[in-house]
């Protein structure tokens, strides 16, 4: 062996070159989406904000967007921790008897309020959404696409919208008297107490009789 041979024998061996590419899965793949996505929705809103978008601001490949949350709508919820489906609540008011729904919508929203975690989240997302103006654009488009408008398309009633968003009204101003101001003796009262009260207003609403 020259000596030339020996000195490239006893030479370092080169670093193994870092791998360049999309990000893995996993748990801190997650986060990244999820933090992407939320600047996406605040940038440019729930329509206009993109998959695509999204994935390329967090180093991952759409795929592994669908892979995780399946459509952009599930995305959403996550991101923003949307504490309700809107499908749960399309579902109970559209599914079901017609001539009771307005017991079952009061029913549904209520028990939604007696767990502790969602109604810490809902009153999180209504406070923000009261003062914060992309907070509130975001949920304007979210809820008028993927509850009001969806609602509104299964009733069989002269001005759907307006009433679908009347009853709206009246579940956010009920969450913000009874949980957020605490008057009494709303804030008290039971949950059979408060149903039939707001039965025959959401029926009303919803049927028109």
């Amino acid at each position: 062996m020259t000596s030339a041979d020996r000195s490239a024998a006893d030479a370092p061996s080169p670093a193994p070159r870092k791998k360049v590419g999309r990000r893995p899965g996993g748990a801190d793949t997650r986060a990244a989406v999820l933090e992407s996505a939320r600047a996406e929705f605040a940038a440019r809103g729930y329509e206009k904000a993109s998959m695509r978008a999204i994935a390329r601001g967090a180093g991952v490949d759409a795929a592994l967007l669908h892979h995780y949350f399946g459509s952009k709508d599930r995305l959403f919820l996550a991101a923003l921790e949307f504490p309700v489906d809107p499908e749960q609540v399309v579902a109970h008011v559209l599914g079901g008897d017609r001539g009771v729904v307005g017991e079952r919508v009061a029913r549904f929203v209520l028990g939604l309020w007696e767990q502790p975690a969602v109604l810490e989240r809902l009153l999180a997302l209504i406070r923000a959404a009261a003062t914060t103006e992309a907070v509130a654009q975001l949920m304007r488009e979210f809820a008028v696409g993927q509850l009001i408008g969806r609602i509104a398309a299964g009733l069989e009633v002269e001005d759907p919208e307006l009433r679908t968003e009347l009853m709206v009204s009246q579940i956010i101003g009920l969450a913000m008297v009874r949980y957020v101001i605490k008057v009494e003796p709303l804030a008290s009262a039971t949950t059979e107490e408060l149903v039939p009260l707001l039965a025959p207003t959401f029926q009303r609403y919803l049927t028109g009789a």
